[in-house]
């Protein structure tokens, strides 16, 4: 019942997960470059992060897509 779906990259992997693996590997600064929003520039912290990307869907899918790139640069080495 619990296989893995080869087709979705994001299946069992949580924003929480998404997000602390942007920060380990870019930082808050580089983070807040490559998306540009209020809560990664001042005074950023996973808690509230996390609330505005579960309010903002146009934010959480960029969040999405920066972690789909870097878990292929990833596979690619």
């Amino acid at each position: 019942m619990n296989e893995p779906h080869p087709k979705n990259p994001l299946h069992g992997v949580t924003l929480a997960m998404m997000l602390d693996r942007l920060v380990e590997t870019y930082g808050w600064e580089e983070l807040s470059q490559r998306v540009p929003v209020r809560c990664f520039m001042f005074d950023p912290t996973v808690k509230s992060s996390l609330q505005f990307l579960r309010r903002t869907p146009w934010a959480r899918i960029r969040v999405e897509k920066l972690y789909l790139e870097l878990l292929n640069c990833d596979l690619n080495r």
